[in-house]
């Protein structure tokens, strides 16, 4: 839903529709960035930035310097364009803006960016911004929502992406999108329009391993692989800070709550949609409630969340994290 918005508000401008007043907020940093920077980049030609864009950051100036500098008229140029980040430093006082904004230069684009705060809805500035301007709220992804976003970003510039290569690079940058793009854009440059993104890809240039991963462990739990199960969490245990214990828990937690919630399904021809999962992977939601009965599921997620604590300090404080997994894969195969 974000995406779209910021689609739809970066094509209105390059169609001439600018506001006088753009509030970006809220969780994501990354749409709140990409729209600031579009607007500093398009809006002015080069020569007319360098009298009329200042870039002014929010420890540094108050309400009044910001209102001060958006009242200047613009010199030779029908616009100036102020561009405030890191505004949520300013939160204690933001509301002291509601004067300008009900009445707002035309001939200056406010762009304020206020990251990981939103606006109370209910005061004045809220409700004034969504009359003058444009009130965008970047809101955060869940992470099964992450793969789709990659796979849509990619294809927007002519590139594909594997279903598992896109669970890789969730599972090893997080819901973080200025950090997944960042590693994108070094594919793009390495890799032809057109082209696909694999493992073996990610691998040879991002530095994710395609075999020893918590994506490839969570398969042979699932599957019951012991094996290669025993031998992913020898290699975690090896490299312990390319494989924190605390993403390893939180991801195999989570494909439990999946696994169970998939044994209390009655119409399963819904499950992916129900799991909020990609229909490519529900094999494996499929497999390991074959393999681990309803009773036993609920049993492991209750061992994750005891190794969860003592990955923690609490009750374990002598165990490292490779014990720690292996102990957690005694319980889960018995």
């Amino acid at each position: 839903m974000s995406l779209q918005i910021a689609k739809e508000i970066v094509t209105n401008i390059k169609n001439g529709d600018i506001k006088p007043i753009y509030f970006l907020m809220g969780e994501e940093a990354y749409y709140i960035d990409a729209i600031s920077d579009y607007i500093e980049k398009t809006v002015l030609s080069e020569e007319e930035k360098g009298f009329n864009q200042m870039v002014l950051y929010g420890r540094d100036v108050t309400i009044d310097d910001i209102v001060g500098n958006a009242k200047r008229y613009p010199m030779m140029a029908e616009l100036q364009v102020v561009i405030v980040k890191e505004a949520q430093d300013l939160s204690r006082t933001i509301e002291n803006l509601v004067s300008y904004v009900e009445n707002p230069q035309p001939t200056t684009v406010l762009v304020l960016c206020y990251k990981y705060k939103k606006l109370d809805a209910r005061k004045k500035l809220s409700k004034a911004v969504k009359k003058s301007g444009v009130l965008f709220e970047s809101k955060k992804l869940y992470d099964n929502q992450i793969p789709d976003w990659i796979k849509r970003t990619l294809a927007s510039k002519g590139y594909t992406i594997s279903p598992k290569a896109a669970q890789m690079l969730t599972e090893f940058l997080g819901t973080d999108l200025g950090k997944i793009n960042n590693e994108l854009e070094k594919l793009q440059l390495i890799l032809k329009p057109g082209e696909q993104i694999t493992p073996q890809v990610i691998e040879e240039n991002i530095g994710i391993s395609k075999d020893f991963n918590n994506f490839e462990l969570q398969n042979a739990i699932g599957e019951r692989d012991i094996k290669k199960a025993f031998s992913i969490i020898q290699y975690f245990a090896q490299n312990p800070k390319n494989n924190p214990i605390v993403m390893t828990v939180s991801l195999l937690y989570g494909f439990f709550v999946k696994v169970l919630k998939y044994h209390s399904l009655t119409n399963k021809a819904s499950a992916a949609k129900e799991l909020g999962v990609n229909p490519y992977f529900l094999k494996d939601y499929e497999k390991a409630a074959r393999n681990y009965p309803m009773k036993k599921v609920s049993g492991i997620i209750a061992t994750i969340r005891e190794v969860d604590m003592k990955s923690k300090g609490v009750g374990a404080a002598n165990m490292s994290q490779g014990d720690l997994l292996k102990e957690l894969l005694v319980k889960i195969f018995e």
